[in-house]
C-alpha cells in the first residue's frame, strides 16, 4: 500500500539495489524469490523508461553475496 507510513524494507527481509537506468537506487523486494529467480533476474515495469508508460526495464545480477546478490545493474529497456 503507497498510502502506509511504515512503507520502507522490512527487518530481516531480502532486497535487491537496482543500479542505472531508470529505478537506480530503488530497492526490489525480493522476499520469498528462489535463488534461480534472483540468478535470471528482473523485468520490472517502469513509467521513466525509454518506452514510457507500459515499457519495462531489465535487470540482471551484478553483484553476488553470498547466495543471493545484493545488486541488479540495468541492461536496458524494452517495450
Amino acid at each position: 500500500d503507497p498510502d502506509d507510513p511504515d512503507l520502507g524494507p522490512v527487518p530481516g527481509g531480502v532486497y535487491v539495489e537496482l543500479v542505472g537506468g531508470p529505478l537506480d537506487g530503488q530497492l526490489l523486494d525480493a522476499i520469498g524469490w528462489s535463488p534461480l529467480e534472483l540468478a535470471d533476474g528482473a523485468l520490472l515495469m517502469s513509467e521513466r523508461g525509454a518506452f514510457g508508460p507500459g515499457g519495462r526495464s531489465a535487470y540482471e545480477p551484478a553483484e553476488v553475496d553470498g547466495v543471493y546478490p545484493s545488486r541488479f545493474g540495468w541492461r536496458g529497456d524494452v517495450p
